[in-house]
C-alpha cells in the first residue's frame, strides 16, 4: 500500500481554511470526537466544512467491491482517484444497494430521511487535506439534499494513506456503527489488514469475531476469487465480487462441509463444493443448496443433462513434481473433472448474463444455458429432498423409541426416589402403565402386519402384548 494517497487539487486550500477553523475550535473550546490513532485514543476538534470541497475516500471499504461494477469507471478511480469522473463514481457507488447495485440502498434513503428530519447528529472524520474518512455516505446524502456544511473532526497533519485506513475500519467496527459494511467489503477489509502483516488472532479481535471464523471467511473469500477466475471468458466477460454478495450463508455452511468430508475423503469433498457451487450460481436457496451432497452429479444429475450441458468425457492423469524427477501424483479423478467442467460452464454463462459482453446473440446463448441448467437441476434437487426425506422417515421409528427408552429409564430413577420418601402415587402408577401397555399394543398390531420373520426385539413386543 502506498505511504499516502498525493495531495488533491483542492489539497492546499483546504488545507488552509482547515487551518483557519480548527484555531477558531480551539480558542473557542469546542466540540470534539475521539477515535483510535496509532494504537491509543485521539481527541479530534470538530468544524464544519463544505460538503462540495470535499473528497470521497477512494479506498472506502463500504463499496470497495462495488467498484469492478463498471471496469473503465474503476480504471479512472485508480489513474484520477481525485478528478471529476471517479469522485462522480464514488458518489454513486455509496448510493447502491451492496446486493443490488441497481438500486437506491433503502440503508442509505433511511439516512437521508433522518439527516432531513434532523440533521448531522454525528461528525464525521476527515484528513487535513480534505479525504473523507468516516461519513463518506453521510456526506453524499447531505449533498444530494442539498445541505451545504457537514462537521467533522480532523486528523492530525502527517495522516497517511494507511492512517485513513486504520481510522475507517476502527470506526466501523464500533458498535454504535449503525451501516455496516457488506458481506464482501467486511472480507476484503479483513484481507487488507491481513496483508498488512497483522496476525490473525488481532485481526478476528478487532472484527469481533472467532479466529476460526475469520480463518473461514478467507476459505469463503478464496473460494469465490477462483470461481471469478474460472468464470473469465475468451471474449472478457468474468464474474465480479459483488455477484456473490447474497450467498453469505450458503458459502459459510459449504465451507463446514466440505472441511468436515475432507478429513475423511477429499475426492469425495470436491465433488460436494462443486455441486454447490454451481448451485450457488444458479441462485437456489440454501434449503436446496445444502441437498447437494458428493454424489448429487453422478446419481441425480449425469444421466439428466442435455448434450449442450454435458461435460466432455473426463479422465485422470498422472502430474509430475516440479524439481522431483520421477515423482509424480494423480491430479483429480475424472469424477470431479466431470463435476468440475459443469461447473465452470455455468459460471462462465453466468458471466455474460449479468455483464452482457457478447452482445445480444451470446448473451442469448448464456441465458438459455442458465435456464436449461435450472430445469436439470430442478429435477435433480426434487428428487434429492426426496431421498432426505425418505431417510428422515426411515430413522424416526427408531429414533422414537429410543427416546421411549431413555423417559422410562429416567422415570426407574424417580421411582425409586419416590419410593424412598413415600411419595408414590399408586393408582396414578398403574393408570400410566395401561396407558402405555396400549400404545405398545397398537405398535405390535402395526409390527405383526409388517414382520414375516421377527426379529428377537419384534418377537418380544408380540410376545409381552399378546392377549393372555
Amino acid at each position: 500500500m502506498a505511504v499516502n494517497f498525493g495531495v488533491p487539487p483542492l489539497g492546499e486550500t483546504i488545507r488552509s481554511l482547515v487551518e483557519e477553523r480548527l484555531k477558531a475550535a480551539m480558542s473557542e473550546q469546542g466540540a470534539k470526537i475521539t477515535v483510535e490513532w496509532r494504537g491509543e485514543q485521539k481527541h479530534l476538534h470538530v468544524i464544519s466544512m463544505p460538503v462540495d470541497m470535499l473528497y470521497f475516500n477512494p479506498d472506502t471499504h463500504r463499496i470497495r467491491a462495488q467498484r469492478t461494477l463498471e471496469p473503465e469507471r474503476n480504471r479512472i478511480l485508480e489513474e484520477e482517484p481525485w478528478g471529476e469522473g471517479a469522485q462522480n463514481y464514488l458518489f454513486d457507488l455509496l448510493r447502491r444497494d451492496p446486493a443490488n447495485p441497481n438500486q437506491t440502498d433503502s440503508d442509505y434513503t433511511a439516512l437521508q430521511d433522518e439527516l432531513d428530519d434532523f440533521g448531522q447528529k454525528e461528525p464525521g472524520i476527515m484528513s487535513p487535506l480534505g479525504i473523507i474518512v468516516d461519513g463518506n455516505t453521510r456526506c453524499a446524502a447531505l449533498r444530494e439534499l442539498g445541505v451545504k456544511d457537514i462537521r467533522v473532526g480532523v486528523l492530525p497533519e502527517d495522516t497517511s494513506r494507511r492512517d485513513i485506513n486504520s481510522v475507517e475500519l476502527a470506526l466501523q467496527l464500533r458498535k454504535d456503527k449503525r451501516r455496516d459494511y457488506s458481506y464482501i467489503n467486511r472480507l476484503i477489509a479483513i484481507e487488507d489488514e491481513l496483508s498488512s502483516g497483522r496476525r490473525e488472532e488481532d485481526v478476528a479481535r478487532d472484527f469481533n469475531i472467532k479466529t476460526t471464523t475469520l480463518q473461514q471467511d478467507r476459505w469463503v473469500f478464496q473460494l469465490i476469487d477462483d470461481a471469478i477466475d474460472r468464470s473469465s471468458t475468451e471474449h472478457g466477460a468474468a464474474l465480479r465480487l459483488v455477484d456473490f454478495e447474497d450467498h453469505q450463508e450458503k458459502l459459510r455452511e459449504l465451507q463446514r462441509d466440505f472441511t468436515k468430508l475432507a478429513k475423511t475423503d477429499t475426492e469425495a469433498a470436491e465433488q460436494l463444493k462443486e455441486s454447490r457451487l454451481a448451485m450457488v450460481v444458479l441462485n437456489y436457496p440454501k434449503t436446496s443448496v445444502r441437498l447437494a451432497e458428493s454424489d448429487f452429479h453422478a446419481r441425480y444429475l449425469d444421466e439428466r443433462l442435455p448434450d449442450d450441458l454435458r461435460p466432455a468425457s473426463q479422465e485422470s492423469a498422472a502430474l509430475e513434481i516440479p524439481g522431483l524427477p520421477g515423482v509424480v501424483v494423480e491430479d483429480a479423478s475424472a469424477a470431479v473433472k466431470t463435476t468440475r467442467a459443469l461447473t465452470d460452464a455455468l459460471l462462465q454463462a453466468k458471466a455474460v448474463t449479468v455483464t452482457k459482453q457478447l452482445g445480444e446473440p451470446g448473451v442469448a446463448e448464456a441465458d438459455n444455458t442458465i435456464k436449461t441448467a435450472r430445469k436439470t437441476f430442478d429435477v435433480a434437487v426434487k428428487l434429492a429432498g426426496a431421498n432426505v426425506e425418505l431417510r428422515k422417515r426411515q430413522i424416526a421409528v427408531p429414533e422414537r423409541l429410543t427416546d421411549a427408552a431413555d423417559y422410562v429409564n429416567q422415570c426407574v430413577k424417580e421411582f425409586a426416589d419416590a419410593k424412598a420418601k413415600r411419595a408414590l402415587d399408586e393408582d396414578a402408577f398403574d393408570d400410566a402403565l395401561l396407558t402405555l401397555r396400549t400404545s405398545l399394543s397398537h405398535l405390535a398390531k402395526q409390527a405383526r402386519r409388517t414382520f414375516s420373520s421377527p426379529g428377537d426385539g419384534v418377537a418380544w413386543l408380540l410376545d409381552a402384548t399378546r392377549e393372555k
